[in-house]
């Protein structure tokens, strides 16, 4: 539970939850009186506070007679106040009962004289205490009966509220009595008593239910919905523990609250055990909570709470029978469960401080819940008086509040924490492209003067091997006087037109064959004009050669002007045709022309072809061939390249 995201809970769900609970709060105040309700009160105080009492000896439990005189009834009755609650002892009430030994309790309430009232009259109280049966009696008339199943039924947390049936006179009650039966160790308790139009105490009635019973529950049932999605994540993220120990803490303390607002019959022996010892399991989880929050074992502590917790379990269960009269111990054991709970409380306070916010609030959350089940304690076992309010039932929406808000801080955390991620990330994604970009511009920078550098060492070669060592022959032969002013002249015309070429080959031609050809075309066309042959230009439209780059483009100018040259110096030819087309999976430039024609194998074979050479070798430098076809009627050459290349060419 240290790291935030190990532990989001829905904020969607507890807040649907809130909202639920709010609405619910709304509900009882619509039976509240309004100034404007016009209620007839009676003439007389409707709050009775005075009774006369009597308490006889029985034999055991006896259902209520359906009507009773109370002239019939012994004549021992005792002034008594309201609310009455007489003191318990815990020992002789915990202390085995011979068995079928109980106790009857009469209350006979003080009613005022009768008066004639509008509408119907109700009687309202806040709390009667017996293990047994409680019977009221109007006028002789049994109108009120409810069994009990003993101390730990939800009759004691329930208000009495009984809706009269109007007398014929229309006068009110003349005489109420209260029969409560329980064993004879238990001592009941009464609170004052409210007789008066329905209109006029239904909110008294209606708030205290929902207070003590109603809100308790809607927090219990919205704890446990938490805690049920919290055991699905836990299925599916087994290696975290928090999850599973949230739904324990939840159905623990749905289990604890079972006795504030059940409302269905129920052994009493295993319902005392299971509301007792689930208080006890609540300790125990609520502990290992504070534990996992501060990070700090206790081993001692730990050990006596699992320890005392499986004891009294065992104890407890009514099929072994260890302690005899379990609901009658109860209050005895609660003793127990509360020093567990203070326990618990200081040592997470101690370990927590300064070190955990949210253990910290745990365990004064914790003291706070054992500081309400107290005052419960007290008010069940008559300390203090009856009328006053359970606030052990708010127990569960202490641990809903205080967990409630830890994942509501998880959730908000968890948020921030992403955020902040996402922010660092962005950040750091912003730092990381930038330094691409600045690598990448780089990069280029080196590429492009690689590629400046490659290229100049690739003219210098090319000027070398071509217009080098042509200047260098002539040059020669000028210095030996072997050669004519007319070759000289050629010589120099054939050098010029090779620097043509390596400066057409430089232009960009965006892999288009046409328009280097175009290049070509330029160059020659002003020669041609001067020898008389006529240059016929029929070219279509061809596929782009991606490999067509500036080494690549050199060689094309070069093998075609070979051609156009050879036709120029030796075939006397007064036409040349250039043609283009698409043949064999590649692209063909075929030059013709209609001079007299060589013998091709003789002029292959021969040292001195250095042009059909040259010619063969920068083709397959290309990957594509060379083809000449001669006779008297002309040569017909051509060149195939094709569309991408099949190995890696040397340039």
């Amino acid at each position: 539970m240290q790291h935030p995201t190990k532990h989001l809970l829905p904020g969607i769900a507890g807040f649907a939850c809130a909202l639920m609970l709010f609405w619910a709060a709304l509900a009882p105040f619509s039976v509240w009186p309004k100034e404007t309700d016009n209620v007839q009160l009676p003439p007389v105080d409707p709050h009775i506070t005075k009774a006369l009492w009597q308490v006889l000896d029985a034999s055991g439990f006896t259902a209520a007679p359906p009507t009773l005189d109370s002239k019939t009834l012994p004549d021992a009755w005792e002034p008594v106040a309201l609310p009455h609650a007489r003191p318990v002892s815990l020992l002789r009430q915990a202390a085995a009962a011979a068995p079928g030994a109980t106790r009857t309790t009469w209350f006979k309430l003080a009613v005022p004289a009768p008066s004639a009232v509008a509408g119907p009259l109700a009687l309202y109280a806040a709390r009667i205490k017996t293990d047994g049966t409680i019977a009221v009696y109007v006028d002789g008339h049994l109108v009120h009966v409810a069994q009990q199943q003993g101390p730990l039924w939800s009759s004691a947390r329930t208000p009495l509220w009984l809706v009269l049936e109007k007398a014929d006179d229309g006068a009110a009650p003349r005489e109420i009595l209260v029969r409560l039966e329980h064993s004879r160790a238990t001592q009941v308790a009464l609170s004052s008593v409210w007789l008066g139009p329905t209109d006029a105490l239904s909110w008294r009635y209606h708030g205290r239910q929902w207070v003590q019973q109603e809100l308790p529950g809607m927090f219990s049932a919205a704890f446990l919905a938490v805690g049920l999605f919290a055991l699905l994540v836990w299925f599916r993220r087994r290696h975290e523990a928090g999850y599973l120990l949230f739904f324990v803490l939840a159905a623990t303390s749905f289990l604890r609250g079972l006795h504030f607002y059940v409302n269905f019959p129920i052994a009493n022996d295993w319902f005392a055990w299971l509301t007792v010892n689930s208080l006890f399991l609540l300790v125990t989880v609520v502990h290992f909570s504070i534990v996992l929050l501060h990070g700090r074992t206790q081993p001692w502590l730990t050990r006596a709470l699992i320890g005392a917790t499986v004891l009294m379990a065992l104890l407890t269960l009514p099929v072994l029978a260890t302690l005899p009269n379990t609901p009658k111990v109860t209050p005895l054991i609660y003793i127990v469960a509360a020093l567990m709970g203070a326990s618990v409380a200081m040592a997470g306070g101690i370990n927590a401080w300064g070190r955990s916010r949210e253990a910290m609030l745990v365990a004064i959350g914790t003291g706070l819940a054992t500081l309400f089940g107290v005052t419960d304690w007290l008010l069940q076992n008559n300390f203090i008086s009856p009328e006053g309010w359970y606030f052990g039932a708010y127990t569960n929406a202490i641990t809903f509040s205080i967990f409630g808000s830890l994942m509501y801080r998880r959730y908000v955390g968890a948020i921030t924490e992403v955020e902040l991620v996402n922010a660092s990330l962005a950040h750091r994604l912003q730092t990381r492209e930038a330094e691409l970009e600045l690598s990448h511009r780089r990069l280029r920078e080196v590429e492009q003067r690689q590629m400046l550098s490659d290229e100049r060492q690739r003219m210098m070669q090319d000027m070398h091997d071509g217009l080098g060592s042509t200047l260098i022959s002539a040059i020669r032969s000028v210095e030996n006087g072997g050669m004519s002013d007319a070759k000289v002249s050629q010589i120099l015309k054939d050098c010029m037109d090779d620097l043509k070429l390596a400066i057409d080959s430089m232009e960009p031609v965006e892999a288009d064959l046409l328009l280097l050809l175009a290049t070509l075309r330029f160059r020659l066309e002003p020669r041609l004009e001067g020898t008389g042959v006529t240059l016929l230009w029929e070219v279509q439209e061809l596929p782009a050669l991606d490999w067509l780059d500036p080494s690549s483009a050199l060689h094309i100018l070069r093998i075609v002007q070979e051609s156009v040259a050879n036709i120029l110096r030796h075939t006397r030819a007064t036409e040349i045709r250039v043609g283009t087309a698409v043949a064999k999976g590649g692209l063909e430039v075929t030059i013709e022309d209609n001079g007299q024609g060589f013998n091709v194998d003789k002029e292959l074979v021969d040292a001195r072809g250095k042009g059909l050479h040259n010619q063969l070798r920068r083709a397959q430098m290309l990957d594509g061939t060379v083809d000449w076809k001669s006779g008297s009627a002309g040569t017909r050459f051509t060149l195939w390249l094709p569309l991408a290349p099949t190995v890696t060419r040397s340039v």
